[in-house]
């Protein structure tokens, strides 16, 4: 049939599709992207640059600073030296010419920032980390050097109510005798908002910091020396040592006299009992403030007296909490003995290969498959009594999803050795994948509903490919199933694909071929079985009629795909998506016509599809301003909030029993859980009798927090349902939910 010349177009497209997607892995996906020797690293949300401030060159005795200015996008923020109830410090690590030497970061004044009942100590708007160097006596860069090469790896965690790890390497060269002073106003800035030590003033008082221990649940605080300025003012408290006060706790402070008094609840996680608390105290921030810090620090040192209570250290509960959630990854993968060295035991092998194996199966089974099952529908009715002729199909079609799955896991695998964090179903992470696969299945579906045939307008000699090489149409309809099937987890899928992050190459490119030999062993038996074949009915008017009905699972994957880009490029991304589709048939359609109309009109649906393309293209593929991930794929009023690295660890240490739920818009699977077992009425009611606090991680976007948590329990795409309970190692449910798989696992938190 002429619409078998389309499966050549959809190697064009996904050939086109999956370059982009590995050209781009590292400057879309990765924030470190465009660092490489580059003072300036640029993200959604942060800009950040390497500046320096020598305002007598670079010689010994002459003081040098270096720093990472960062520009944060409106209401996201990073960390202070201590972060608070999460996050994380930005951390800076130098490579510097012979004789130069960095100080630890000067540490501007940080703002409490409130996250819900949780607050953090952070920067917002601009804010510059500075670094004193050190130029040693010995430092001789040359008589002809004009320049050192100053080299900067930066990390930092950029959040607003999700948290984005980023990174980015950069690279100065600053001039060794001229002066540096371009950015000497911002360092001065700088140097007036980091913490001045609490000194004796003018009227003699001398400092005096001590806190006692109050009722065992408290620190009563008391500060004698601080200026005059701050007397009679709401004070704020930072202190340096974490885990140690409730940070977001309501708490009392008053004036007498000189001396400030406060009395600040203590964390019920408490990690330290210092015996000297080092702390800066500056005027209170107004809530939601913008703008520059205008204000001053003071930094004290608090003599801790009395006997600090006893209490669980947070450190002694994380290796726990680690050795819980490798345990639970070992029993999900099947494994009965632990990987050891290089390769895992023939045990564990066996039981992911087992696992794809059935997971193959299983995927047949999954809607985003079903577009590329009717495919084959109308291909076996075609030669439904040539026994022959379905054979080699079937053996065809068998190595196309087989090579492809490889194919697909090598990439994987590959990206994953370059240092990106991907987990299965990443390439539904590109706007650009996603777009091509639109516009791949609007094609099938105009050829299903005899919109246009390729016979028309295709030199014969292309057009009669088909008849010579159906053995390469059949394989290509596999690389086209792989390619709509990746999407999906299937049961018995995600253990053993999360296994491969930890076997050899060759065996983790076994489990991927094992589960394309699963996905294709239904449609290799059929054509294997005579009966099957003796099944169908002969062929007549009715096939015409099947083809056209086959167009419309075609078109509701189209739905599904700019629905998904709309996830990822926002409203205007899937409104230009649906213009090119339709400028696309346009093109198809014009194509088809004969004589003088197809010249017409093809010159014209050419020239408005290219105008179309410049004009509406870019919106397909550029990311939105206000990501998914902001919300979390969380509807707001709901009872869902969104996920965060170390939130239901946080929840379940303070008793409350956690489910999260690992996502993606572009998860099949994902969307018929949602929509069935989690919108139960008994399973909404028993999680609220239990009082279960309700996460959504969406991995819509990639995110390398999600793919982080997911390898650590044992999964490398999603959907993945985890329960968290006090005291216990996370339970991981299946991929396809049962409403009595949840209750009951309800039942024994």
């Amino acid at each position: 049939m002429p619409h078998r010349l389309l499966h050549r177009l959809a190697v064009t497209l996904l050939l086109i599709a999956v370059s982009a997607l590995w050209t781009s892995a590292r400057a879309q996906f990765s924030p470190k992207s465009g660092a490489t020797d580059s003072s300036v690293v640029t993200t959604p949300y942060v800009r950040a640059e390497l500046v320096a401030h020598a305002p007598q060159g670079v010689a010994p005795g002459q003081p040098l600073w270096l720093g990472l200015s960062i520009t944060h996008q409106p209401e996201w923020h990073t960390y202070w030296k201590n972060p608070g109830d999460s996050g994380l410090p930005t951390e800076l690590t130098w490579a510097l010419p012979p004789g130069l030497d960095a100080g630890d970061i000067a540490w501007p004044l940080p703002r409490k920032i409130p996250i819900g009942n949780l607050a953090n100590y952070g920067y917002e708007g601009t804010v510059l980390l500075p670094v004193p160097i050190t130029v040693a006596s010995t430092f001789a860069p040359g008589p002809l050097a004009r320049e050192a090469t100053i080299k900067l790896h930066a990390s930092w965690l950029v959040c607003r109510k999700e948290c984005i790890p980023e990174e980015g390497d950069f690279t100065l060269q600053l001039p060794i005798k001229s002066t540096t002073a371009l950015h000497g106003a911002a360092f001065d800035a700088a140097a007036r908002a980091h913490p001045q030590p609490v000194l004796a003033n003018t009227a003699g008082i001398v400092p005096d910091s001590q806190a006692h221990i109050a009722n065992g649940d408290s620190l009563q605080v008391s500060v004698q020396g601080l200026p005059v300025a701050l007397r009679g003012k709401t004070l704020d408290l930072f202190p340096e040592t974490a885990e140690v006060i409730d940070n977001a706790a309501q708490w009392k402070q008053a004036w007498n006299g000189s001396v400030w008094t406060a009395q600040i609840p203590l964390s019920a996680q408490r990690s330290a009992s210092p015996s000297l608390m080092p702390v800066v105290l500056a005027e209170q921030s107004p809530a939601h403030a913008t703008g520059p810090d205008t204000r001053t620090g003071y930094r004290a040192e608090l003599k801790v007296l009395g006997a600090w209570p006893q209490v669980a250290s947070v450190a002694s509960v994380s290796p726990a909490l680690e050795a819980a959630l490798k345990a639970n990854a070992a029993q999900a993968s099947g494994a009965a003995t632990s990987t050891a060295g290089s390769g895992a035991s023939s045990l564990t092998l066996t039981a992911a290969l087992l696992g794809a194996l059935l997971g193959g199966l299983i995927l047949n089974l999954m809607p985003c498959v079903f577009p590329v099952l009717a495919i084959k529908v109308v291909g076996f009715t075609q030669h439904a009594q040539d026994r022959r002729a379905h054979r080699i199909s079937g053996i065809a079609y068998t190595a196309g999803v087989v090579l492809s799955f490889i194919a697909l896991g090598a990439l994987m695998l590959g990206l994953r050795a370059a240092g990106e964090a991907v987990g299965w179903g990443f390439q539904l992470q590109s706007p650009a994948v996603v777009a091509s696969l639109a516009a791949l299945f609007t094609l099938i579906a105009l050829n299903l509903a005899g919109v246009f045939e390729f016979g028309h307008f295709l030199p014969s000699s292309v057009a009669s490919l088909q008849a010579r090489h159906p053995v390469a149409d059949s394989f290509l309809t596999g690389v086209l199933a792989v390619a709509v099937a990746s999407p999906c987890t299937a049961p018995f899928m995600g253990a053993s694909l999360g296994l491969t992050a930890t076997l050899p190459a060759p065996q983790a490119l076994a489990v991927f071929a094992a589960l394309g030999i699963g996905l294709a062993l239904p449609y290799l038996a059929a054509s294997f079985v005579p009966a099957v074949a003796r099944a169908l009915p002969r062929p007549g008017a009715w096939m015409d009629s099947l083809r056209k009905l086959m167009a419309f699972p075609m078109l509701a994957t189209v739905v599904w795909l700019v629905w998904v880009l709309g996830q990822q490029s926002g409203i205007d991304g899937a409104g230009a998506l649906l213009i090119l589709l339709v400028g696309l048939a346009l093109v198809v359609w014009s194509l088809s016509l004969a004589g003088r109309a197809r010249r017409w009109m093809a010159g014209v649906s050419l020239t408005t599809m290219a105008l179309l393309m410049w004009s509406f293209g870019p919106h397909v593929t550029t990311q939105a301003a206000a990501p998914l991930t902001q919300t979390g794929g969380v509807a707001a009023g709901s009872d869902w909030q969104p996920w965060s690295p170390g939130a239901a660890e946080q929840l379940a240490a303070t008793g409350r029993p956690v489910f999260v739920d690992f996502t993606a818009a572009w998860c099949v699977t994902c969307q018929y859980n949602k929509k069935t077992t989690l919108s139960n009425a008994d399973v909404l009611a028993d999680l609220k009798s239990k009082n279960v606090a309700l996460l959504r991680a969406d991995w819509t976007r990639r995110d390398p927090a999600i793919t982080a948590a997911l390898a650590a329990l044992g999964r490398s795409g999603v959907p993945v349902y985890v329960f968290y309970a006090p005291g216990r190692p996370p339970v991981v449910l299946t991929e396809v939910l049962g409403v009595d798989e949840v209750r009951a696992t309800i039942a024994q938190l």
